[in-house]
């Protein structure tokens, strides 16, 4: 809890350009993506458990919240990856550094862009599913 509650207060008191909004981002994906893996690891046990749970959690990921909820996972583990090698990199090659500020900007373009294709077939998916929308 308390790494939350920090990551909130410290990502609240805006410091830095694109350096903060890189850290701000990497924090607040790194907790959405071990949300979501405690909440499978739980749901997955409910198959032995627990099987009408399961029915019922099944039945509830099908609903808006939980497609919009997996289009944010998504990009949450596109960022958190893509901004992991970033780091990971400049760790390895410290001359980077001084090219912090462009290297954060690539790594926020190509999020966007190699989240754009999951965006729309995990959308279409979403709108099928709610709406009964056929996009493709």
């Amino acid at each position: 809890m308390t790494t939350l509650v920090t990551t909130i207060r410290d990502g609240l008191s805006y410091r830095g350009r694109e350096g903060q909004l890189a850290w701000f981002g990497h924090r607040l994906s790194g907790l959405g993506t071990l949300l979501f893996f405690i909440m499978h690891v739980i749901d997955t046990s409910w198959v032995y458990f627990w099987p009408q749970g399961y029915g019922h959690a099944i039945e509830l990921y099908r609903s808006l919240v939980f497609q919009l909820g997996e289009l944010l996972l998504m990009l949450a583990v596109i960022y958190h990856g893509l901004n992991g090698l970033r780091i990971a990199l400049m760790d390895w090659r410290p001359g980077l550094w001084r090219y912090q500020r462009q290297i954060t900007l690539a790594i926020f373009g190509l999020t966007a862009l190699l989240y754009a294709p999951a965006f729309i077939i995990m959308g279409s998916h979403a709108l099928a599913n709610l709406f009964n929308v056929q996009l493709f």
